[in-house]
């Protein structure tokens, strides 16, 4: 990796260099590693680094690749295709059981070394799964709200939740000697290895666990293996990173990575343009062009494997009747919205699914057609008088959040529906569970290549929606339980099927808008490359000054 020096930093020019010259942190006599500031709209939802509780878009941007790792990792620089992480490799023993070889000499942030202990410890009750039972299908209800601190090491009740929506039918985890260890399922699952890589499944330290004081301590500064390893986190304010010098695979190229949260566009954009920050995340399509204008900056990113949906709440007295949400997804013209806030750089997929399912895809499915007029038809079937129904809805957590509310609140005024936009300050406010919960914003992400990773973990018997009582169906759950244990693929698909008619049709739980892109802004002067992903890839190889 080439040298940041006085040099290189002048030939950029403008403020922005300045600042990497002068970083905001005290760097070590003899070490010239820049250290970076990085401008996001929010840091983490539950104020914990626990990837078990952070399932969000932004844990993923700070988690991957710098604090937690997985045995089985994604391409972050290709296509998120299965790559070796802590592990070197895996193979199949029968449709239950998968052994898996880890990677020897590979150093946690306080030295230990990762060994199968650790694996089957972060696997095990006492960190993951609580008293939940494997092959049981009844619903984990979840809390709305974040959880107040809990004494000692309790789980707060949406890690056994998160863990059982990870692992339904996990039994246990066995060490067969130092560096290996086998994952034994209770049923058939053709899926093991891609839940092995997907969000959640990733290895803490043991012996960081049982010297904490409380699951709180060690929730806000995990010891992982990843490259950069906690200092501190400023709830709702800040987190900062350092290089873990011993990370297995390379030096990290930053001394000091510190995620900053910045809400409003406009200050992310001129702190980065003024030099405040080197990175500023979560940029409108329509903010890129005046970006781009100084030639020193660049806007990176595209499309990722990540659908924004509009969220009903069967319970509310409205919404209790199918036709009124099928009139919701009938009168939103999904296109305009690309066309007008993302300048077509994203588009409208096929409903909840992505073509890297392979065969698994079906490709002749499509989301609800735009049709006022059969909107308005379901609206007077349904006999509907005008009664209002709230729009739960934070100030941008997603990009151009408000503004496509304000569009759709529209559209489905134009049908005849009152939908009025009730503002929130997080996510709590818009779980807690209430007559007036009945339509909210989400995003749903494929974790692997398998429809059980998106439809089945997000809507199924143990997804979010139903922990939090916000909708069931059971057929669908009837349904999950096949994608989740049969090892038939056509049969698996045509199930898989049968769920987005349910899902997307007939009892909506959800609506898709459009595929989510994000796009992040820096000075061409820092050579980094966006992974298709909310994840910030900052190990060697990924960051040239």
């Amino acid at each position: 990796m080439s040298k940041l020096t006085r040099r290189t930093i002048l030939k950029s020019g403008g403020a922005a260099a300045s600042t990497l010259l002068l970083p905001r942190f005290a760097i070590a006599q003899g070490d010239n590693r820049p250290s970076v500031t990085i401008a996001v709209q929010k840091v983490t939802n539950a104020n914990v680094l626990d990837v078990l509780r952070e399932q969000s878009n932004v844990g993923e941007r700070v988690f991957f690749s710098s604090i937690w790792e997985g045995l089985i990792s994604k391409n972050w620089r290709g296509k998120l295709e299965a790559v070796p992480g802590l592990a070197t490799e895996w193979r199949r023993i029968d449709d239950q059981t998968v052994e898996v070889k880890l990677r020897q000499g590979v150093k946690f942030h306080n030295g230990d070394e990762l060994t199968a202990e650790d694996v089957v410890f972060t696997f095990s009750r006492e960190r993951m799964f609580g008293e939940t039972e494997a092959k049981n299908r009844s619903t984990i209800k979840a809390f709305e709200k974040i959880p107040t601190p809990r004494p000692g090491k309790e789980l707060p009740p949406d890690v056994p939740a998160v863990a059982r929506r990870i692992w339904p039918d996990l039994v246990r985890v066995d060490a067969v000697d130092k560096y290996t260890v086998r994952f034994y399922n209770a049923t058939p699952d053709v899926t093991i290895e891609g839940r092995l890589s997907r969000y959640g499944s990733d290895i803490m330290n043991r012996r960081a666990w049982e010297e904490a004081a409380s699951y709180l301590d060690w929730a806000r500064k995990p010891v992982t293996t990843g490259p950069y390893k906690v200092v501190e986190l400023k709830p709702d304010v800040s987190l900062t990173l350092e290089a873990h010098d011993e990370y297995w695979g390379g030096r990290p190229p930053l001394k000091r990575i510190r995620f900053l949260e910045v809400p409003e566009v406009a200050s992310r954009i001129n702190g980065l343009l003024s030099g405040e920050y080197q990175f500023a995340c979560d940029i409108p399509p329509d903010q890129i062009a005046g970006i781009e204008k100084n030639s020193a900056f660049e806007v990176q990113g595209g499309t990722i494997q990540n659908h924004r949906l509009t969220v009903f709440d069967k319970n509310h007295a409205v919404l209790a009747n199918p036709l009124v949400r099928r009139a919701f997804t009938h009168a939103i013209d999904r296109q305009a919205i690309v066309d007008s806030l993302w300048a077509g750089r994203t588009r409208v997929p096929k409903g909840l699914q992505w073509e890297f399912y392979g065969d698994m895809f079906n490709a002749d499915w499509n989301v609800p057609a735009y049709d006022p007029k059969l909107a308005q038809d379901l609206l007077k079937q349904a006999n509907y008088k005008g009664d209002p129904i709230p729009y739960r809805l934070l100030n941008n957590y997603y990009t151009n959040q408000v503004a496509t509310a304000q569009i759709l609140v529209e559209m489905w005024k134009s049908v005849g529906l009152n939908v009025q936009i009730e503002t929130k300050e997080n996510w709590s406010q818009i779980m807690e569970r209430a007559p007036t919960r009945a339509v909210r914003d989400w995003s749903n992400s494929a974790a692997f290549n398998d429809p059980v990773s998106s439809l089945v973990a997000q809507h199924g018997p143990n997804g979010q929606q139903q922990q939090i009582g916000e909708w069931t169906n059971a057929e669908l759950n009837t349904l999950s339980e096949f994608l989740e244990t049969s090892t038939d693929r056509a049969a698996r698909k045509k199930a898989f099927r049968r769920m987005l008619e349910i899902a997307e049709r007939e009892d909506p739980a959800y609506t898709v808008l459009h595929q989510n892109a994000t796009f992040t802004a820096k000075p061409k002067s820092i050579k980094w490359k966006a992974a298709p992903a909310f994840a910030m890839d900052f190990r060697a190889g990924n960051f040239e000054a």
